[in-house]
């Protein structure tokens, strides 16, 4: 997950200015009938879907609003107030910022514990299902699953849960991403605006205002200090709101194997084109060691490359979705000694073992981002305490799929514990090569350097 603090001058605005300005971007759709914003936070409503309120409520259309937490935790040193009263002022504030934005709308506590939210996965889900119960057309918008925080991807992660299971549409709402990201980093293939004429921009500001306790000192004193300070502020002070449309499921086992029946045993080209010849010599390049004891390949679909690292390792386990491919490999490594290929639905269904070195190749973006979180987190787990990790993907969008590659490499620099050892980056593929805390480089480990 990102690492960031609220102190941290942040990203500019000016720079998130200049970069919206060089886009047109798609509007967000509101002929919903009912719009449920979800909160993981207070204020998290108003800095992400303010505007959106108050234009749904001036049309007479129904706004629900689910808070998780009472950000309770939001300063945790404070030698003025406790937790308890934290609690209550700001259940006040978000209360009084909602009725600035709509006397009507719907306004629910769930109570659940700052930064605990994962514990509570099914009182969220319980509580979105209820108020998804009545008839009519809904929107759900919640906090971005890649916003850096917790809390944040708990709530995104069971909104889509939720709304995937009931057939509802949802967006999501980054917040911290203004503050630690960059314009490079931002989903702007994903984005959609929701503008906001003048009026409705100061009935954003007005009810920013009312949430107190996060836009000023609770006092002079060391432990009270402001949470949003005026640059992060600036971040919602803009013309527009911004969501983001959610990546769809990931890609099952039917997807893969009527790709074959349609175009063959080659559909990608992996043998015929020398586009795919160079990049698996540039990734068997950017190996930093000679050998390696064990591998795992995570969508090894015909072999092609399980065949080359078999020979840069004592023992390969192979892992694909589907059969046709699989048939395919076996065909080609026949009964080599060291070889293992298995039939797996990555990532609920995972190898048991671990490894000095794990390949993945042109298969994250065939994952929802949840699954894609899950994938990196057992991929941690499979490596042994010195392995490496290459990945490699192509970088032009595809519709079928639910991710860039520029995603997935996007989630691998986020994820704790990786330190990166090679990147190679052309306008086609991305390469990258990771290792945990510690890992060195070819010529520290062959000890050219100390």
């Amino acid at each position: 997950m990102v690492s960031f603090s609220h102190r941290d001058p942040g990203t500019d605005e000016a720079l998130w200015h200049r970069a919206f300005a060089d886009r047109a971007l798609r509007t967000l759709d509101e002929t919903f009938g009912h719009l449920v914003v979800v909160a993981a936070h207070p204020d998290d409503e108003t800095l992400g879907a303010a505007g959106l309120m108050a234009r749904t409520a001036r049309r007479g259309a129904r706004i629900t609003v689910l808070i998780a937490t009472d950000g309770e935790g939001s300063h945790p040193e404070s030698p003025t107030h406790t937790p308890v009263e934290l609690a209550a002022m700001r259940r006040q504030e978000v209360a009084e910022a909602l009725h600035q934005l709509g006397p009507s709308i719907d306004l629910h506590f769930l109570g659940l514990p700052d930064g605990g939210t994962d514990d509570h996965r099914e009182a969220i889900a319980t509580a979105l299902g209820a108020v998804l119960g009545g008839s009519g057309t809904h929107l759900v918008v919640v906090p971005w699953v890649g916003d850096g925080h917790r809390d944040h991807r708990v709530a995104a992660e069971v909104t889509a849960e939720v709304c995937a299971d009931l057939g509802v549409s949802w967006r999501e709402y980054p917040i911290w991403l203004w503050h630690w990201g960059s314009p490079d980093e931002a989903p702007w293939g994903d984005l959609e605006v929701v503008l906001l004429d003048e009026p409705t921009a100061d009935l954003k500001r007005a009810a920013m205002h009312h949430h107190r306790s996060q836009i000023a000192a609770l006092s002079p004193a060391p432990g009270d200090e402001v949470m949003l300070h005026e640059g992060m502020q600036a971040h919602f002070d803009r013309p527009f709101e911004v969501f983001v449309r959610p990546a769809g499921p990931s890609l099952a086992e039917g997807f893969f194997n009527d790709f074959y029946r349609r175009n063959g045993d080659d559909p990608w080209g992996f043998e015929s084109r020398w586009y795919e010849q160079r990049k698996r010599s540039i990734a068997l390049a950017s190996l930093p060691r000679a050998r390696y004891a064990s591998a795992l390949e995570l969508g090894c679909s015909t072999g092609v490359f399980t065949e080359l690292l078999a020979d840069r390792c004592d023992a390969v386990r192979a892992v694909d979705i589907a059969d046709a491919p699989l048939e395919i490999a076996r065909r080609r490594l026949g009964d080599r000694e060291g070889v293992r290929l298995d039939r797996l639905e990555l990532p609920g269904e995972w190898p048991a073992g671990t490894f000095d070195l794990v390949v993945l190749s042109e298969v994250g973006y065939y994952w929802s981002p949840a699954d894609l979180t899950v994938a990196i987190d057992r991929i941690r787990r499979a490596m042994d305490a010195g392995g490496h990790l290459i990945a490699c993907h192509w970088r032009h969008p595809v519709t079928e799929y639910p991710q860039s590659g520029d995603d997935v490499h996007a989630a691998l620099r986020a994820a704790d514990g990786f330190v990166r050892l090679v990147q190679h980056e052309e306008e086609d593929f991305v390469l990258e090569v990771y290792g945990f805390e510690g890992a060195r480089s070819v010529a520290a480990e062959t000890g050219l350097v100390e």
